[in-house]
């Protein structure tokens, strides 16, 4: 068995980031150029972060399920499906996005330069369904004050939350990852008393400490983002960002997460929509509006550069067995590459 290498889902968290989401244009044309840049990112990547070896530049694709069918057909990672709308007292919208962009690195200039290499690569075969440029906000904190990500795993934790195992062993290495633009209602979050804004987070908002247990409110939104499967508490990555325009009037968070099951961010999202148990839902979101919602899935990078431009999915009117797919899927060992809304590590709360 041969090594493969999974994309940089537990790189280091940066400064700046790029979040692009885009859909494919109706033809093969498109296709095609799509599965030229599965192949040709890490020469990209090697290109633009080689003028700064101290940038940390990273950059994951993930792929919609439609866009996967479109572009590789069989085999298909066993969990991937387009993002389920959840409707509560909020809504958690479900909007188009064929492939996903994170990029990261130390300064926006990087994030920049690759973006742009990227997009003249695709021009003419995709459309942007959305673009955010995220900043980190003074001590790690998002635009509503709060340190955002406090409880992410590192280490092996990390790569046991993100990266898919013996469950879906062609696509081990892989992982999930769920993005949602939520724009915040700054000027009536800024009215609410600190001490209801801490009772809403379940954070000390000074201190960034979490309130006892105690304390805290069934609407807080570390409880209802904490699960806990078998005894065990469920991890999940985040990398979040900030985002703004001012002469807008429009601030955000763009939330990030990665599992090797998106299950578990669903459930705890509909734990924040919907409640736990229904009815208690995140009050946060009296604040925060989801205006995206997206589920792509990560292959990995050995995945990417075995892409042939050229190969035609397989169709429902190809006879006998497929001798060559679009890709080769090694099942192999794997390793990973280095690399809040504070949406919360999940304990506490069964998964089902």
């Amino acid at each position: 068995m041969s090594f493969v290498v999974s994309q940089p889902v537990v790189a280091k968290l940066s400064r700046s980031a790029i979040f692009l989401v885009v859909t494919i244009n109706p033809g093969s044309g498109p296709e095609t150029a799509v599965r030229g840049l599965c192949g040709d990112l890490s020469s990209l990547l090697r290109g633009v972060g080689f003028r700064n070896l101290d940038g940390q530049l990273s950059c994951i694709m993930g792929f919609g399920s439609q866009a996967w069918d479109r572009l590789f057909d069989t085999p298909r990672p066993k969990d991937l499906h387009p993002f389920r709308e959840i409707r509560g007292v909020h809504t958690a919208v479900s909007t188009p996005g064929d492939i996903l962009f994170h990029i990261r690195a130390a300064s926006m200039d990087l994030c920049f330069e690759l973006a742009t290499h990227i997009m003249s690569r695709l021009a003419g075969a995709v459309s942007v369904a959305d673009e955010v440029h995220g900043f980190k906000f003074f001590d790690d904190r998002d635009l509503l004050g709060f340190v955002d990500g406090t409880e992410n795993p590192v280490g092996q934790a990390a790569d046991a939350a993100t990266l898919i195992g013996d469950e879906d062993a062609p696509f081990a290495g892989g992982s999930y990852v769920i993005v949602q633009k939520y724009l915040h209602d700054l000027e009536r979050w800024n009215k609410v008393p600190v001490e209801e804004q801490e009772n809403i987070i379940g954070r000390h908002k000074l201190s960034d400490i979490e309130q006892p247990d105690a304390v805290k409110k069934p609407y807080a939104h570390n409880v209802l983002t904490s699960l806990e499967e078998n005894g065990e508490q469920i991890q999940i990555l985040r990398d979040n960002m900030p985002f703004g325009e001012v002469g807008k009037g429009e601030f955000g968070t763009y939330f990030i997460g990665y599992a090797r099951d998106p299950r578990h961010i669903e459930t705890m999202l509909d734990n924040m929509f919907i409640g736990n148990p229904p009815g208690t839902y995140d009050h946060l979101l009296d604040f925060s509006r989801a205006v995206t919602g997206c589920l792509f899935f990560v292959p990995t990078a050995s995945f990417l550069d075995d892409v042939d431009p050229d190969a035609q999915p397989v169709t429902e009117t190809d006879t006998g067995t497929p001798e060559s797919l679009t890709t080769k899927v090694p099942q192999q060992k794997t390793s990973h590459s280095d690399g809040s809304l504070g949406i919360g590590s999940l304990k506490q709360r069964g998964v089902t």
